[in-house]
Order: C-alpha cells, then sequence, then structure tokens
C-alpha cells in the first residue's frame, strides 16, 4: 500500500485551516495578516496552557460542535446517547440548532 502525501494546497480536512496558519497564506493564497496571525497563536497559546477537564468531555464537545454542522439535531442526540455521552443539552440545541 502507498502512502499519499498533500503537497498540494487542501482546504478539506481537519489540519487544513492549521497547515494554511503554519504558512500564513489563506486559502485563495492572500497572506495572512500578522496582525490576526499574532492575535490567534496568542489564544492558542493561552489555551494550551489551560487545565483539560477530561478526554471524554473532549471528545464530547467536539462531536456536538462539529456534528451539528453536518448532522440533524434528533439524530445527533440518539448518537450521542448511543455512545455513552449525555444527550445535548439545551443550550447546545439553542446554540447549534437555532432553538429549533
Amino acid at each position: 500500500m502507498s502512502v499519499e502525501t498533500n503537497q498540494g494546497n487542501s482546504t478539506k480536512g481537519a489540519d487544513a485551516i492549521d497547515e494554511a496558519i503554519a504558512k500564513g497564506i489563506d486559502f485563495d493564497g492572500t497572506p495572512i495578516p500578522p496582525a490576526k496571525l499574532d492575535l490567534y497563536n496568542k489564544v492558542m497559546a493561552l489555551e494550551a496552557n489551560r487545565q483539560r477537564s477530561g478526554v471524554s468531555n473532549t471528545m464530547r464537545s467536539r462531536i456536538v460542535r462539529i456534528g451539528a454542522k453536518h448532522i440533524p439535531q434528533a439524530e445527533l442526540d440518539q448518537q450521542l446517547v448511543e455512545a455513552g455521552f449525555a444527550p445535548l443539552k439545551e443550550k447546545e440545541i439553542a446554540f447549534f440548532y437555532g432553538g429549533k
């Protein structure tokens, strides 16, 4: 089996944004302004030093935040419960699904 490397500019996948930020170049080829990069790096450094509440909590947060973009509310709620996570909270429903 061969290993493929991404040598082009990809806008897909979880790492695409991080790669673009590291290069300082937006997907359209324009440079990201230094002030934006500086603020981003400052906030990410703060986040890197934050105490974590646990892997399961972080996994659930990511599932909800990203899953809400792709999965209907009832389906995501059911999948969370089936996987052993807490169901969607009212505030998550309001935020991610507009209270629908």
